[in-house]
């Protein structure tokens, strides 16, 4: 793993600074329609992103994931204008407005979605290290779930393919305590989703995921495990989400004051106070970098709002192969 400099730090501060207020803004235009469908937001689990790319090769890694997914791809390089136009449903997004909230995909960063399917995106993390590695290209897939999708048989079936083909991948849980509203103790009769692993013989176990540098000394660990060819990790991030499930969720769950105590360990505060402790940047500097990223959220805002709706038979041309396919509802 590269050494986390005085640049790693700044860098983690404004870029987890700017995915929180990149999703904050879709909160707002959420609530004034102006993006529709479920919105699942991802603030407070930042710092899980910030140090798994720390650890990876942008250049050849890939990333999937579940549909808490607006910041990953920003994060492996996508322009979030585009990301933003996506969510509005807009011909500029990464799927031309047709993905929105949960499908976001980019591919030619190797971001591989964005899926609505809870596990869903277990097997086929599992399928992109076998490609991989079938092709010899050196190269190691990230899979990420929830708490709640590690419930799903498909994720047995994948790890112990994985184990028994040594696959290039490192599973990652994002245990942020809830599945939608249910609690982790309510779910399973164990509490530490790690050692799941342990049936395979699987290498696993937990993580501070409130912390960017435990999670890039753990990822990084997982990563090179994979690429000398002694197969998958299973990591488990214990993290936390500060707002609902979706925006829909009422959180009676949870209490506000639980909310609060985790807001004490918010990784971009964590951030900002090793950056101030170690002097790598004043209030002033800090507050500059605070300046750039507003501006940055109103530029992608702007972007989303001026881009066009994509035409009717784009959709038509992207589900149906077939051109004079009977059924139409414009042929019938």
């Amino acid at each position: 793993m590269e050494k986390i400099t005085k640049e790693v730090y700044l860098k983690w501060y404004e870029d987890m600074l700017f995915w929180r207020k990149f999703e904050d803004k879709l909160a707002a235009v959420y609530i004034q329609q102006k993006v529709r469908g479920f919105l699942h937001l991802y603030n407070g689990q930042e710092a899980v992103l910030a140090g798994s790319l720390h650890a990876m090769d942008l250049s050849k890694d890939k990333m999937i994931t579940a549909y808490r997914n607006h910041v990953q791809p920003i994060g492996m390089g996508v322009d979030p204008k585009r990301v933003m136009a996506e969510l509005y449903g807009k011909a500029t997004g990464t799927s031309q407005g047709l993905g929105g909230s949960m499908h976001i995909f980019a591919p030619d960063k190797g971001f591989y979605g964005g899926h609505g399917i809870v596990g869903g995106q277990i097997p086929l993390g599992a399928g992109l290290a076998f490609a991989d590695k079938y092709f010899k290209r050196e190269a190691v897939t990230l899979c990420y779930m929830g708490d709640g999708a590690v419930r799903q048989g498909s994720l047995h079936e994948t790890f112990n393919m994985a184990m028994n083909w040594k696959l290039p991948v490192v599973f990652i849980c994002e245990n942020n305590g809830y599945a939608m509203g249910t609690s982790v103790e309510r779910t399973a009769n164990h509490t530490d989703i790690w050692k799941l692993g342990q049936g395979y013989e699987m290498p696993c176990g937990p993580v501070d995921g409130m912390n960017p540098v435990k999670v890039a000394e753990a990822v990084s660990e997982a990563i090179e495990r994979a690429r000398r060819g002694d197969g998958p990790t299973f990591l488990e991030m214990k993290t936390y989400r500060y707002r609902g499930h979706s925006m829909s969720d009422a959180q009676k769950y949870r209490t506000k004051d639980e909310v609060a105590e985790y807001k004490k360990i918010d990784p971009i505060t964590q951030v900002k106070d090793i950056i101030l402790e170690k002097k790598y940047a004043t209030e002033d500097e800090i507050a500059e970098m605070d300046k750039r990223v507003k501006a940055l959220v109103k530029e992608c805002e702007k972007f989303a709002e001026e881009s066009p709706y994509p035409e009717k038979n784009v959709m038509y041309d992207t589900v149906y192969e077939q051109e004079d396919y009977p059924f139409l509802p414009h042929k019938l």
